[in-house]
């Protein structure tokens, strides 16, 4: 069987500055969960519980280290035993004309199978390169992991994991990757064509304009080095792509009047004190002129879920 992935239901962008649930575009809003103590997942030995060596959501110091991260996740096997055990659940079901990513999950929906789902590891890779092991922090949540595999993926499909990231996996508990472990608190997962859809579209905008600069801004928050969602930088833009239309709104402005998006830098921000506070600027420079204009937008990173602290506004260097 090859490596598999999965897919949550799409959820909505919120653009309040006081908003605090984190869910994309286009879902019902719900309340954040409250914070769990971590579990061991089945078929990891030393990832939690007595006797375990690692709890997934330490980093082994006294300050958490969160992770907002956009990537796509697959599902694998962490041993042949595992490998094997699934091949015997696959025979007791009928999956005649089915593909292997569409057999998967026939499968591991079986209520009476869904021991198996516990013993596949679940694997974020990001711009192709594995990067994180996930483990939820509440066990319930693998059920979140077999609703969403895609029968029939996509190469445009995103999966949003938000979480906590903890010490670098044993060998033994993915077969021999060894990546950070994530313990999650949510996923997102939709198609790319879908969240561009479900942006709110301005109203002097038309929908041939807005999609292009939309997907634009998109595929350049995407595609920063190294962006693994770990740090305050890529954390606070994967938060706006994910959760503030209004930076959309302002790139298919200005690429309307001849602009072209030439930086985006995040800063810490002097408001910074008990809180942890950065500042999100993005430059757009005239293709004609050469003038350059500046639009910040304050983002709180200090907990595990990012909010806005000031909305979209002209910046001006100092």
């Amino acid at each position: 069987m090859t490596n598999d992935q999965i897919e949550t239901r799409e959820q909505p962008i919120d653009d309040t500055p006081t908003g605090r649930t984190n869910m994309p575009i286009g879902s019902p809003s719900a309340g954040t969960r409250p914070q769990r103590s971590v579990r061991p997942q089945a078929g990891c030995p030393t990832c939690g519980g007595s006797g375990g060596a690692a709890d997934p959501s330490s980093n082994g110091g006294g300050t958490p280290s969160y992770v907002y991260a956009i990537g796509r996740i697959e599902a694998r096997f962490p041993n042949l035993s595992a490998e094997k055990e699934f091949g015997q659940a696959t025979g007791r079901i009928d999956t005649a004309g089915k593909t292997d990513r569409q057999t998967l999950h026939t499968v591991l929906s079986e209520r009476a199978n869904r021991y198996l789902a516990r013993q596949l590891c679940w694997v974020l890779t990001i711009q192709g390169l594995e990067t994180y092991l996930l483990v939820p922090r509440d066990p319930a949540d693998i059920d979140l992991l077999v609703e969403a595999i895609r029968p029939v993926p996509d190469p445009n499909d995103i999966d949003v994991v938000i979480g906590l990231r903890g010490p670098i996996a044993p060998p033994e508990m993915c077969n021999g990757l060894m990546v950070p472990i994530v313990a999650f608190d949510q996923i997102y997962s939709f198609a790319r064509n879908e969240l561009i859809k479900a942006i709110p579209r301005p109203e002097k905008t038309t929908a041939a304009q807005f999609a292009p600069a939309a997907e634009d801004l998109f595929n350049r928050i995407l595609q920063l080095t190294d962006n693994a969602g770990a740090t305050d930088e890529h954390r606070a833009l994967n938060y706006l792509a994910m959760r503030y239309p209004n930076i959309y709104a302002k790139a298919a402005e200005l690429f309307g009047q001849s602009f072209s998006l030439t930086g985006v830098e995040v800063r810490p921000s002097a408001l910074s004190s008990t809180r942890n506070i950065v500042d999100v600027i993005f430059s757009y420079t005239n293709r004609t002129t050469d003038f350059t204009e500046k639009f910040l937008v304050r983002c709180d990173m200090t907990e595990e879920f990012p909010f806005l602290v000031t909305k979209l506004s002209p910046y001006y260097d100092r």
